[in-house]
């Protein structure tokens, strides 16, 4: 009797369940981990980018996390990044890459790029990218003389990395160098007129003394040497000409920086000192030629779109908490959290 009593006394017993886990915190754009990312994502866009200039880091605009399971996860990155000095060629680590000023009329890259992280390895699955000048008005604004970027078949670019390229092969006693392509042409009228190329070049089978220049090829993948030019021609009030070319030496290429002889536009345009047509008339070399992937900014899945609302929530909710406790008085120097993102600006916003 005692035992069914205590049964009938276990029955009636209110159940609890054990309430559903809160989502985790969104991940801040400045947390390391969202640091750790970024940089593997800067390095896999850098090596995979076939044409123009390395790009740093400026801002982690935002970041998404998908769980695939454990320790599997998915992630989304959308970065601003800055184009460096440094030739997309150069073997230069980026790291020692001076990220070009703003009155050097910058140019900007905005990427999206998909990576996974599993087993705390992360990789990158897909990027796209997009990158241009800032406008020519906010450089004036701010340094009213400063030479603004040239399109590259303008007639006195064209005729500058011709004669540069010609006068350098004229003085040199090594390889016969071929144009590549120009990476960047400015033009300033005042208080002078004086153009300024950065072209990159590769030694070709001749020497510079080659009396036949046009059966010139370049250098075969085991033994090709790459190199940049820049030249500064003045053409009033006085005329004069500076050139200064550096080969960079055969390099080795590995799985993420395929030989760039491969990738850049044929010898057969190139050796003329012309870009071709199909970049006529453009100023700067656009990531998407390299990376143009639309996996990498977005997934179409309910869950993915599920975890997102699920995020936003958790954000919505910690703003309001961070509102809520500024009403309360702190101790002095109390400095409330950040937002998770946008992230910090590294040098400045264009």
């Amino acid at each position: 009797m005692k035992a069914l009593v205590a049964l009938i006394l276990l029955v009636q017993l209110p159940i609890h369940k054990a309430a559903p886990a809160a989502p985790p915190a969104p991940l801040g754009c400045d947390d390391p981990e969202s640091e750790a990312a970024a940089e593997v994502a800067v390095s896999y866009i850098n090596g995979h980018s076939h044409h123009g200039y390395k790009f740093a880091l400026n801002r982690i605009d935002n970041i998404r996390v998908l769980p695939q399971g454990p320790n599997h996860e998915i992630i989304f990155l959308e970065l601003d990044l800055l184009e460096t000095t440094c030739p997309i060629l150069s073997p230069t680590p980026l790291a020692n890459c001076t990220v070009r000023s703003f009155t050097d009329h910058a140019v900007e890259g905005d990427c999206d790029v998909k990576l996974q992280k599993v087993n705390g390895q992360l990789s990158v699955l897909a990027s796209k990218c997009h990158s241009h000048a800032d406008s020519a008005e906010d450089i004036l604004q701010l340094c009213p003389d400063c030479p603004l970027l040239a399109s590259w078949n303008d007639t006195e670019v064209l005729a500058t990395v011709t004669e540069s390229l010609s006068a350098y092969n004229g003085k040199s006693t090594g390889a016969y160098l071929k144009l590549l392509e120009i990476g960047r042409a400015k033009i300033q009228y005042h208080p002078a007129h004086v153009v300024f190329v950065e072209f990159a070049v590769a030694a070709t089978n001749c020497s510079a003394e080659a009396a036949n220049v046009e059966a010139c090829h370049l250098l075969p993948d085991d033994q090709s040497n790459f190199g940049f030019c820049t030249a500064t021609k003045v053409i009033r009030p006085s005329q004069d000409l500076e050139v200064n070319c550096q080969l960079y030496g055969h390099q080795v290429p590995t799985p993420d920086t395929p030989f760039l002889s491969r990738v850049f536009w044929p010898t057969s345009q190139a050796t003329s000192g012309l870009v071709p047509g199909v970049v006529q008339g453009f100023t700067n070399h656009n990531l998407r030629l390299s990376h143009n992937n639309p996996l990498a900014s977005e997934s179409l899945s309910s869950e993915f779109s599920a975890s997102l609302l699920s995020a936003k929530s958790v954000a919505r909710r910690a703003v309001a908490e961070v509102a809520q406790h500024d009403k309360v008085a702190r101790p002095v120097g109390f400095v409330p959290p950040p937002p998770p993102c946008p992230g910090k600006i590294r040098h400045f916003k264009i």
